[in-house]
């Protein structure tokens, strides 16, 4: 049976962008392991559940799954999970990541892994794709280097943040994924025309947001040889 280790967010995970690859994998048979930081549980971006901000009935169907799911009710320590035992490694986006996925050393250790050895492949999301410009490859370079990618874009973020990148809750926006990622050497294409935007660079896929998670997770299906 195939597996994905899912790499989730404790400081707010966009619900769509987890929950919808999250219920496309499973339903094609991939058995999932969720992993968080400290272990503790996933905690769920509420603009992401609110009807107003993404419709009700995405909002009905994200949070009733993000409320039942066992596996994100009880994620692994990710320092006790081996990166290398799966065949695909996703990590969801949502601002919250920008304070702790991106910033973990074993979750960069885990796309490096993912990326670099075997067949593996990895998926990431939106502002998760800001782990990219912090990851070093196992020659000490960027791994984002040279490579062609999406994620979440400036002309997006300047939408939420105020003038002090304060985020509607008060937090402080420590970095913007699109800057980053390009300064690290990515080509970074947020492909703003496209209603959804996923990018395959070898082992590596990118999505843009969540109007993008479905094809994401089609998309690495596809790459991972999994008939959906």
């Amino acid at each position: 049976m195939p597996s994905a280790l899912f790499v989730v967010s404790e400081e707010g995970y966009w619900g769509e962008e987890c929950i919808e690859p999250l219920t496309t994998l499973t339903d094609a048979g991939v058995d999932i392991t969720v992993a968080t930081p400290s272990g503790s549980e996933p905690v769920i971006d509420e603009r992401s559940i609110d009807p107003e901000e993404v419709g009700e009935a995405t909002a009905e169907h994200v949070r009733e799954v993000a409320e039942s799911d066992e596996r994100l009710a009880d994620p692994t320590p990710l320092a006790q999970v081996d990166p290398a035992d799966f065949d695909a490694v996703v990590f969801p986006g949502g601002h919250g990541t920008a304070w702790d996925v991106n910033q973990d050393r074993h979750a960069r250790a885990a796309l490096r892994t993912a990326v670099e050895e075997g067949d593996s492949k990895a998926l990431v999301v939106c502002h998760a794709a800001g782990i990219m410009a912090f990851t070093r490859d196992s020659d000490g370079e960027f791994l984002v280097e040279g490579r062609d990618v999406t994620g979440f874009p400036n002309a997006w973020e300047e939408g939420i943040v105020d003038e002090n990148d304060n985020m509607p809750d008060g937090r402080k926006l420590p970095y913007w994924v699109e800057d980053e990622v390009r300064t690290a050497g990515g080509n970074f294409d947020p492909k703003l025309d496209d209603d959804t935007a996923v990018v395959v660079d070898g082992d590596l896929v990118t999505a843009r947001g969540p109007p993008s998670s479905h094809a994401a997770a089609v998309t690495l299906l596809s790459e991972m040889g999994v008939e959906h």
